[in-house]
């Protein structure tokens, strides 16, 4: 085994220092006493107190919790779909337009797709608002989901799925009950993308949005404009705690998977 040489022990040092030790001080300056972030005045917990008092912000978190829901929801039904077609459709007319208007919105500036969006709703004479939103991230995170499902499709084992029309399913059921189960992991991963990119979005949403409908990223921003509150600090650190309750949960239920699989792997190996 290599050992790592001071080079590298300062590289990954400064790396993580770079990363990080900003999101220690947002987090150490939420419990300030003061209302000026960057003058220490004691330890408070009143700034998480305004913030659950905050109906602005209650607000947008729910508009979107929700937005990120649906928007996630449709874009993995239509993602799975798409890929379904790319991988297993083979050759047909209008295959390149088809695969180029699915991966487009990956590589298109997030200010053309959302000024396109909201040229198209003005032009249909729709109101903007939580349902603009919701189809505009639909329509830019569908794309990663399929590239996701995609790569699972590709190495799958479609002689299971065979077998199971051979035993008297119909496609359907073959479907549902052989290949959804084994591409499953790879949804619910396309799933938690588009979820969190519905989340993270600011440039989309602002051109999409309206009135009645204002999202926590566009909420942060427009406060941020103004000067960085305590509230944001407290705000910042809440969100920087549930992502790592997720990564934590996440990792610990996947290490609990591999655990079991090897286990398995063994008692079957031993009883052969």
């Amino acid at each position: 085994m290599r050992q790592m040489s001071w080079f590298n022990v300062t590289s990954l040092t400064l790396g993580f220092v770079f990363l990080y030790l900003p999101m220690v001080i947002l987090i150490i300056f939420s419990f300030n006493e003061s209302k000026l972030v960057t003058v220490w005045a004691g330890f408070s917990t009143k700034w998480y107190g305004e913030l659950i008092n905050n109906r602005a912000f209650l607000d947008a978190a729910w508009v979107t919790l929700k937005v990120a829901f649906i928007s996630s929801t449709l874009a993995t039904v239509l993602g799975t779909m798409a890929a379904i077609v790319m991988v297993r459709a083979g050759r047909f007319r209008g295959r390149t337009l088809f695969s180029g208007m699915i991966y487009a919105p990956m590589v298109m500036p997030e200010v053309i797709t959302g000024l396109s969006l909201l040229l198209l709703f003005i032009s249909l004479g729709m109101d903007r608002g939580v349902f603009t939103i919701v189809l505009a991230h639909t329509t830019f995170s569908m794309c990663y989901v399929s590239v996701v499902v995609s790569s699972r499709l590709v190495s799958f084992d479609q002689s299971l799925e065979e077998a199971a029309l051979d035993l008297g399913c119909t496609p359907a059921e073959a479907f549902r009950l052989v290949t959804l189960p084994i591409i499953a992991p790879a949804v619910i991963s396309g799933w938690l993308l588009a979820f969190t990119l519905s989340l993270d979005d600011l440039v989309i949403a602002s051109f999409t949005s309206g009135p009645s409908a204002t999202t926590l990223p566009m909420k942060i921003w427009s406060s941020v404009r103004l000067g960085v509150s305590p509230e944001i600090n407290a705000l910042s650190t809440v969100m920087i705690l549930v992502v790592t309750i997720g990564v934590v949960t996440a990792s610990l239920i996947n290490k609990r998977n591999v655990v079991r699989q090897r286990r398995d792997e063994a008692a079957a190996a031993k009883s052969a």
